[in-house]
């Protein structure tokens, strides 16, 4: 049987590498197991009396509800959420974090340098739905473009995008979930992956176009479109209206050319989904150590996920580069606390069943791999959900933990691409950035093959170091930048993957 691995001495578990039977004694300790136990969950390293705390990776990710038996299965059933530490000690750690992201040696990828001086690893034309009464209305134009061929004669462009949504209208004209969803329309449409974009509204829903371009500054834009349906006459002649104004933008959008540019240009969202027990020691891990290095080359990282940090928000804010930053963090904390009570839910409602029956029973206990994500590098800023990401090194932007909601809220800030860690699978895709795909254990790396881009199970099946991997996943991280397809954009996923954070009544 191989060998369980304890992550820190101070640990009171050991997680399974191999699925356990009853009568197995996995620890040795003479204490036989009385239930089989799966691959990647916990057990105990010695006797814990019930209200005793049960640490992994160090921390804290709950209390047992029982008294358990050394060698035992540690899981939902006797091990529950409870405090978390509050003592923040901010910038404790800012020092080491600095010295973890010195400057390395330049490396490069092949994008499209944009005229306000940001860099495309793709060049769609994006049609954004204003409201959902426009959605089937650029979806069918943009099934329209691809069925006459229009895209054919001009290969530099990567495709047509139509971001349809289920909001834009019976909301406030106001507040938290009108900021979300113009983040969200005019952060794609402005995207660096994006060439040009037609925004396309019904004509009196509550997000309209002219307020956006005047909000934004962008009153006469040449790149950007807008026409709604009740003006153009109806669904068919919107459709053909979008239809030709494609076709009178392609030549334009085509003639972006790649040019070299350096790695300190990429923003990349980092995500997790269908996590399991090995997510925060193979993949997580490594994904933090390709962050490192990016950061060292000058270029951003964007994690996310405020209900997949909680419990470990203190680790990001030992990091934090400054007060008002950790203040930033602090106050998303204490909303999500407050929105989810007020929902009649938890911030313990995550982990999902899925994460459950892959070893996770805890959210401190998923947390703390999440934040595994980020490396060690400082958090150089906190931004709200879909804000433009402007600064360098590591952020952390907020967003819920529910994957399209998340990677949206990314890509509108700017993410060029998106790097998704899975130990338990995902289909996931996006558009206009991809997404790469991180399986964290061999067996799903082989039977999902087709959608995996990296294998992280090798860390534990042939020994290969975190930092290792994490150089081998930034290479390719540049290469899909350079214009390689990822596994989703291979499959065709992307399209229906776009959800807006919706804030608010629903009138």
């Amino acid at each position: 049987m191989a060998e369980p691995i304890v992550l820190d001495p101070k640990d009171d578990v050991a997680i399974l590498t191999a699925k356990s039977v009853a009568g197995d004694d996995p620890l040795g300790l003479g204490a036989p197991l009385d239930a089989p136990v799966a691959q990647g969950h916990k057990v105990a390293r010695h006797a814990l009396a019930k209200g005793a705390a049960i640490r992994k990776f160090g921390q804290i990710i709950g209390y047992a509800t029982a008294d358990i038996a050394a060698g035992q299965h540690v899981h939902s059933h006797n091990c529950a959420i409870g405090d978390h530490d509050r003592g923040y000690e901010i910038g404790a750690d800012l020092e080491a974090a600095k010295a973890a992201v010195a400057p390395q040696k330049p490396m490069t990828f092949q994008g499209y340098r944009r005229e306000d001086g940001r860099v495309g690893t793709r060049n769609y034309i994006a049609l954004c739905a204003t409201v959902n009464c426009s959605a089937t209305v650029i979806r069918k134009a943009a099934d329209e473009v691809v069925r006459r061929g229009l895209l054919a004669p001009y290969p530099k462009v990567d495709g047509i995008f139509a971001l349809a949504h289920g909001t834009g209208c019976g909301m406030a004209s106001e507040g938290a979930g009108w900021d979300n969803l113009q983040r969200v329309l005019w952060g794609h449409a402005t995207h660096p992956n994006v060439g040009a974009a037609v925004f396309v509204g019904l004509g009196c829903e509550v997000m309209q176009i002219a307020r956006m371009k005047t909000l934004f500054g962008a009153e006469g834009s040449e790149r950007f479109h807008g026409l709604t349906i009740q003006d153009t006459g109806g669904t068919r002649a919107t459709i053909e209206a979008i239809v030709a104004k494609v076709a009178d933008l392609l030549p334009e959008v085509a003639k972006a050319e790649r040019t070299t540019c350096p790695a300190s240009d990429l923003v990349i969202g980092l995500q997790c989904g269908g996590s399991d027990g090995y997510s925060g020691i193979t993949a997580n891990p490594a994904l933090g150590a390709a962050s490192d290095l990016l950061v060292a080359q000058g270029g951003t990282t964007v994690l996310s996920e405020t209900p997949e940090i909680y419990g470990a928000e203190q680790l990001l804010l030992r990091r934090a580069v400054n007060g008002r930053v950790a203040v930033k963090l602090i106050e998303r904390i204490r909303w999500w606390e407050e929105y989810t009570q007020m929902n009649g839910g938890s911030m313990d409602n995550n982990p999902s069943p899925g994460n459950k029956a892959g070893g996770l029973t805890t959210i401190l206990e998923k947390s703390l791999g999440a934040v595994a994500k980020a490396g060690s590098a400082p958090l150089s800023d906190v931004l709200h959900y879909g804000e433009k990401i402007d600064s360098k090194g590591l952020i952390f932007m907020d967003t819920p933990g529910y994957d399209p909601v998340s990677v949206t809220g990314q890509i509108a800030g700017g993410a060029q691409l998106i790097v998704f860690t899975t130990g338990r699978g995902s289909a996931f895709g996006s558009k206009p950035a991809p997404t790469i795909k991180v399986a964290t254990n061999d067996r799903l790396y082989q039977s999902m093959s087709e959608d995996m881009d990296i294998n992280c199970g090798d860390i534990l099946s042939q020994g290969v170091s975190i930092p290792d991997k994490g150089r081998e996943m930034l290479e390719h991280f540049l290469a899909v930048a350079s214009g390689q397809p990822s596994k989703s954009e291979e499959l065709g996923l992307g399209d229906n993957e776009t959800v807006p954070w919706q804030v608010g009544a629903v009138m």
